[in-house]
């Protein structure tokens, strides 16, 4: 058994690591420029850290209640007769899930916020340095966020299987649970973040947009407006550590949702039966030292040079390699032959197969994303030119583009989930998920470039520096408003096959094996869930215009009462501006997250695991589409808004900033902020959150069903013969078992079950008996049944479809056949029938 590789996963994560530790190096010794500069980006550095500090004490408080309610919930092993798999370790792994997820953000930040005023510095040289700076410090965040995860799952589940080892059978299955809290913990802190973020840096630069540009006119990021220094603030806190804790939630979450399902799948293989657990973590692995290979390429030779192509260039590359070698890996790991899982099934061949189809959707995400948010593309277009007549045609526009911008991400992701379950089923959606977030650290890189240019554009004006520098820092930022844009359409794709993962993961443990919209609770529970993304929305604007109406009246304060602002002569208090947007985002962040974490547990609780579904699956589709919306709607007339500092031609007119056209363009680009920045991005991780909650609850209100959720073809199950062969030698994914289960060979074709009984070391009886359960076709039939699948409804159709033995247990009226045991199964025509078990008589089943 080749388990050297399991202990290859945490390696990779610390090279990772390592690399980015090299590369931050390479950042801090690059030149800062002037003491001006240096002194309005330590302005920046400490507000930042201020504010993670302030954050990161209100949710220790939050980490510690809900770590000591899941450690509580771990004490429990039973609910309703059912067994419970998992520990009071549980809680354990959720304060690391929270401190790595926290360490993610923090990464990011420090380094975002040393790169910064070094790409201001660098681009009084050259585009191609500010681009090398800016880019390097992105891939910083990249690195640390992808290295991190993987050494915090990889490490964790070598430890559980160390820990739990003595669990025999259970061994597996308890570890996957107890690692469900890491990810728990790693999304919980990522909504926080994102949120307090987003309403951190939009309630700063609504605040100084709209005094600062439409009332005083002064340009973005003058020294003079008192508000600069906390949104540019805001870029670090919201889109670079709220990024990174979210991407590295993402991250986690996707993996680990393949890892759920992968447990389920019984292969005979090299690897103790853990093959489809590690390949997810595995394919990361390799898109980590992959993405490595990408950032190699992100490189342009002059001032005249197309960024955005090379951004693409890298980010196409580690792609392609990572496909490429993920196919060897497949073939590698997993075993030759069908590999099943609830009743589908597939080949290693259709994994590959699917892992491609996660990639081409990725792909098509990012491009869509690009058409609708670029500059010069028509939809920005066509916003520029109804800012011509006035502020409302703008909106309207800005509106129009963002609802016409998911038809094509919604379809590719329709066809994305169709294809990838074509090819390996349930398994196939997930690892589909796990093959498009592969390049993480790539993707995080190209997005966390952005805010850096941003923040070095803002230096660059603060510090009056020559228009030449401004001018190159404008051109990283426009790309980088894409590439943001695109980042987040990146993560909400993935979100949406992670929580379709998620989703059956738990209807498997919670013992569900349908959701039936027909029945009112559940339909119920699919309005509620749909409209949760919507309130969670209104939450975060209002919570935004709340904020910024704060922050308008401080700068119109300070313009009004501190003489010699707008002459250069006084400094404004910025301090003043970064402690209302601090406040306003810790106050104002607990409500939204308060909705998804508790939501999944009234419900689950009070109206059972199947209402829950009809909820997750309402909160999934409306959060997707509300995500794509928003995003993209904002990213569009932010690029609408900076098109007019190179002018824009409207009705053969040119048209520059402070133009009339501008100033209605700022209206759309102020609306469009807590859009894009706020509620936007935070719904891919309020969806998972609430599956993953929902994954963690699901033994304590499983209904008792099928463990697997597995779909019965007929109520009549399979008799089990749970001794026939390898007694006392039985594994079940490379862990000891009391005795063999033929629950395992149910699971298999005939051809697979002899080579499950080699490689138990059956003797030759005994693996005969084993094949006598089988038909012709090679399919399990059981001891003597007349096999639910087959509908047998007379002894003369039993005979033929399954032999004389399952015949003979037929009644003379051939209405009933009896298994093992004398339990009866369906009758003709779906009537219920009865068997003794001692004394008292039962309802078997009916026809369905």
């Amino acid at each position: 058994m080749n388990m050297n590789i399991l202990y290859l996963i945490p390696a990779l994560g610390i090279i990772g690591l390592l690399v980015m530790a090299v590369k931050s190096a390479w950042v801090n010794k690059q030149e800062t420029g002037d003491e001006n500069m240096n002194r309005l980006a330590g302005y920046i550095a400490s507000g930042a850290m201020a504010f993670l500090k302030a954050e990161w004490k209100v949710l220790s408080i939050f980490v510690v209640i809900a770590a000591a309610l899941l450690a509580y919930s771990g004490t429990i092993h039973e609910v309703n007769g059912q067994e419970i798999h998992s520990s009071w370790i549980i809680c354990i792994a959720f304060i690391i899930g929270a401190v790595f997820s926290a360490t993610a953000g923090y990464i990011g930040m420090k380094v975002a916020t040393k790169a910064n005023v070094r790409t201001t510095q660098a681009a009084r040289t050259s585009l191609k340095q500010a681009l090398k700076v800016s880019f390097t410090g992105g891939t910083v965040m990249g690195l640390g966020v992808a290295g991190l995860a993987i050494l915090g799952l990889g490490g964790l589940f070598i430890a559980f299987l160390s820990i739990f080892a003595d669990l025999g059978e259970d061994t597996v299955k308890t570890s996957i649970e107890v690692l469900t809290g890491f990810s728990l913990g790693a999304e919980s802190i990522a909504l926080f973040a994102r949120v307090g973020g987003g309403i951190y840096t939009k309630a700063a630069d609504v605040g100084a947009d709209l005094v600062g540009k439409v009332e005083a006119g002064i340009p973005e990021d003058d020294v003079r407006n008192p508000a600069t220094i906390a949104d540019n603030v805001g870029d670090n806190v919201g889109d670079v550590a709220g990024m990174g804790a979210d991407l590295f939630g993402s991250y986690v979450a996707t993996i680990l949702a393949t890892m759920v399902l992968g447990q389920e799948v019984i292969v005979v293989d090299n690897f103790g039966g853990l093959s489809p657990i590690l390949l997810p973590m595995v394919i990361c692995c390799l898109g980590i030292i992959f993405s490595i290979v990408g950032t190699w390429f992100v490189t342009i030779k002059d001032d005249k040079s197309n960024v955005q192509n090379a951004l693409n260039l890298g980010n196409w590359i580690s792609m392609i390699i990572t496909v490429i070698a993920s196919y060897f890996i497949v073939m590698w790991m997993l075993p030759d032959g069908d590999i099943i899982l609830r009743n589908a099934t597939f080949t290693k061949m259709g994994v590959f197969m699917a892992i491609l189809v996660g990639t081409v959707v990725g792909a098509i995400m990012s491009i869509a994303t690009e058409y609708y948010t670029a500059m010069g593309k028509k939809p920005v277009l066509s916003i520029i030119q109804q800012s011509s007549t006035g502020h409302a045609t703008n909106i309207i526009g800005g509106l129009s583009v963002g609802m016409k911008s998911t038809v094509v991400p919604i379809l590719t992701l329709a066809a994305g989930i169709m294809g990838s379950y074509y090819f390996a089923g349930l398994y196939g959606v997930a690892i589909a998920a796990a093959g498009m977030m592969a390049t993480t650290a790539m993707q995080l890189a190209i997005d966390a470039f952005g805010p850096i240019a941003d923040n070095a554009g803002g230096i660059a004006e603060m510090s009056q520096l020559p228009p030449e520098v401004r001018e190159r820092t404008d051109n990283l930022d426009a790309v980088g408003n894409t590439t943001a844009a695109t980042g987040k359409g990146f993560a909400i794709a993935s979100a949406a096959l992670t929580s379709l993962a998620l989703f059956a993961a738990f209807v498997g443990i919670a013992g569900i094996d349908a959701i039936d919209i027909y029945k009112a609770p559940v339909l119920a529970g699919l309005f509620v869930g749909g409209m949760i993304p919507f309130i969670f929305s209104a939450l975060c604007i209002q919570a935004v215009g709340r904020a910024a109406m704060d922050m308008v009246q401080e700068v119109r304060r300070q313009f009004r009462e501190i003489p010699g602002i707008m002459e250069y002569k006084a400094q404004p208090e910025y301090e003043k501006c970064v402690a209302i947007s601090t406040k306003a985002s810790l106050r104002e962040m607990m409500l939204p997250g308060a909705i998804a974490l508790i939501t999944p547990l009234l419900v689950g609780f009070i109206f059972g695991p199947e209402v829950l579904g009809g909820v997750l699956a309402g909160v999934t589709v409306s959060g997707v589409l509300m995500g794509i919306f928003q995003s993209n709607a904002g990213g569009a007339w932010d690029n609408a808004k900076k098109s007019f500092e190179k002018g824009v031609v409207i009705n053969g007119e040119t048209f520059y900033k402070k133009s009339e056209p501008h100033k209605a363009s700022v209206t759309g680009d102020t609306v469009g902020d807590p859009f894009k920045d706020t509620s936007g991005p935070s719904m891919n991780i309020l969806i998972k959150l609430m599956s993953i909650v929902s994954l963690v609850i699901a033994p304590h209100i499983s209904t008792g069903g099928s463990q697997h959720g597995a779909a019965q073809d007929d109520c009549c199950k399979k008799e089990m013969v749970m001794d026939a062969c390898c007694a006392d030698k039985g594994q079940h994914h490379g862990m000891e078992m009391g005795k063999c289960d033929m629950g395992v060979c149910a699971t298999m074709t005939k051809e697979q079950c002899a080579q499950y009984c080699d490689s138990m070391g059956c003797d030759s009886a005994q693996k005969a008996h084993c094949q006598s359960l089988y038909n012709d076709k090679g399919e399990f039939v059981g001891q003597c049944m007349e096999s639910c699948g087959k509908k047998c409804l007379s002894k003369d159709e039993c005979m033929k479809n399954c032999g004389e033995t399952c015949a003979a247990k037929h009644h003379s009226n051939g209405k009933a056949c009896a298994g093992m045991n004398d339990k009866a199964c369906a009758g003709k025509n779906g009537e219920a029938c009865a068997h003794k078990e001692g004394k008292e008589k039962k309802a078997c089943c009916k026809d369905k």
